[in-house]
């Protein structure tokens, strides 16, 4: 690739966390490197002739091209570059081929510790947890620490405690910090979360429960009932934590296990990267009503819920799930590609030749580029690639093939559970919405009585105009659209 063209693809990528690959002109990994601004860290190799290692000045003159894989924070950049690093073994990084270094939680030794994620353990008085290895779990931690027991992460010496500055930064309004370098909390309030955290870190959820719990009922007596409601929560989240956490958030277990079908996938299908992250689009609709579209995350092989996107599609005339598709795929990746999120590495439509074309185009049109694209047809389990004329036929036993269905299968799974959760609500009380005279406020007080639309519609019309606000004329035009509504379904059951 020519330089003019490698720095316009640099420019064009995200000021955002996110690991980079460095290729040479025949495809092979040269280097992995994570980022905190992908753009900010790839545009200073455009200065390579400044380097003062010969080892780095030859590494950018042999660079033909580069991909990305964008990640939430710095801490999931770290576990990614080490396990693309031991995947590939690149010539150019020599610390991690030497060994394995997934990061660490450091909470510094000052008067006002600080979080810190690193990749080195020293004898410096900081106390140290992990290292980590999974992501999902790495990210919830970070979550939890942010939202209920916020500290510092920037570099300030701050001392005693006595301000440095007047304001404190943009973290403090986040909700992220309590100010310390602006005097805006003391050291026995801070030193509180501190110890928090640790005890979080160590997961010893049942003490620090036991001390969020004394805060709380000492809050609720002083009347301080916003306090105790943010430890309430904060209870609640942690006993869900722990209930889901396993050894392996300290330990790889299975690790390989779980790399061997992203491995197949990248190899079979030609893939630019390993399919770190693979997002899975489904389609679903009753008599071409209430179409949904459902997007569903998959990491590591993992499914990760709380990416899980749902997306309410317009169909003016008949369903058209082609066009379903082209819609969804464009509006999801339109609106990660403003919010500079992370892309994922491949996208599975569930479908064949022709949804998968509508999908490609809907990425055109949101001018994305650098993702793989496969869809996999059902019964046969074909895949089909853009830019092959035939599918692919993988043997029903591959790792690869398991790792689609299970994806493909979730997507169907998220959307239908969208499509019945709108249709129950409809059911409930948008139908009674959409009669005329009939708001939400009726509707919520018929609902109220009544318990569902079922009996609304087998109550007689005094029953009904015994509501507040409903007067006889209106209960026989509710009774009358529901009648309607009931033939209706009648009728498309037949």
């Amino acid at each position: 690739m020519a330089i003019d063209a490698l720095r316009n693809k640099i420019n064009s990528m995200p000021n955002r966390p996110g690991v980079y690959l460095m290729h040479n002109s025949s495809g092979e990994v040269l280097y992995v490197g994570k980022a905190k601004s992908l753009k900010k860290r790839l545009r200073s190799y455009l200065r390579h002739s400044s380097f003062s290692s010969p080892r780095l000045r030859k590494l950018t003159k042999e660079v033909e091209d580069i991909s990305v894989i964008r990640t939430e924070n710095e801490a999931e950049a770290f576990i990614v570059e080490a396990r693309l690093i031991k995947l590939y073994q690149p010539f150019y990084n020599v610390e991690l081929k030497m060994g394995e270094k997934y990061p660490f939680i450091k909470i510094t030794a000052e008067d006002f510790p600080r979080l810190i994620i690193t990749r080195h353990k020293e004898d410096d008085g900081s106390m140290y947890f992990g290292p980590y290895v999974n992501v999902k779990q790495l990210r919830q931690l970070l979550r939890i620490i942010n939202r209920y027991f916020p500290i510092r992460d920037c570099g300030k010496i701050i001392g005693d405690g006595t301000p440095i500055q007047s304001r404190p930064c943009i973290r403090y309004s986040l909700g992220q910090c309590p100010g310390p370098c602006a005097g805006l909390c003391d050291r026995r309030e801070y030193q509180e979360n501190v110890a928090d955290i640790i005890l979080l870190l160590n997961g010893q959820s049942s003490e620090l429960v036991s001390r969020l719990r004394n805060r709380m009922d000492r809050a609720a007596k002083n009347l301080a009932f916003e306090a105790a409601a943010r430890l309430r929560d904060a209870i609640r989240v942690i006993w869900r934590f722990s209930r889901q956490k396993t050894s392996s958030l300290f330990l790889e277990t299975s690790s390989d296990e779980l790399w061997k079908p992203l491995l197949r996938l990248q190899t079979v299908l030609q893939l630019r990267t390993v399919p770190w992250r693979i997002e899975g689009f489904d389609i679903s609709h009753h008599a071409g009503k209430e179409t949904y579209g459902a997007c569903v995350v998959f990491e590591q092989g993992l499914p990760n819920p709380s990416l899980y996107r749902k997306f309410s599609v317009s169909q003016r005339d008949a369903p058209d799930d082609f066009r379903a598709i082209r819609e969804v795929v464009f509006r999801r990746y339109k609106r990660l590609k403003e919010a500079q999120d992370a892309f994922p590495q491949l996208i599975l439509i569930d479908g064949g030749k022709q949804q998968l074309r509508f999908a490609v185009e809907a990425l055109e049109e949101a001018q994305v580029e650098g993702i793989d694209v496969v869809a996999l047809a059902k019964k046969e389990e074909l895949l089909y690639v853009p830019g092959r004329d035939e599918p692919l036929s993988l043997h029903r036993d591959d790792e690869g093939l398991k790792l689609l269905q299970r994806v493909r299968d979730e997507a169907h799974r998220f959307a239908l559970a969208a499509h019945t959760a709108a249709s129950r609500r409809r059911f409930s009380r948008s139908s009674l919405e959409d009669i005329p005279g009939v708001g939400k406020i009726i509707a919520s007080r018929l609902i109220a009585k009544f318990g569902s639309v079922a009996n609304i519609a087998m109550a007689t019309p005094e029953e009904v105009a015994q509501v507040k606000g409903v007067s006889i004329l209106m209960a026989n035009k509710i009774l009358e659209a529901l009648k309607g509504a009931k033939d209706g379904k009648q009728e498309e059951q037949v």
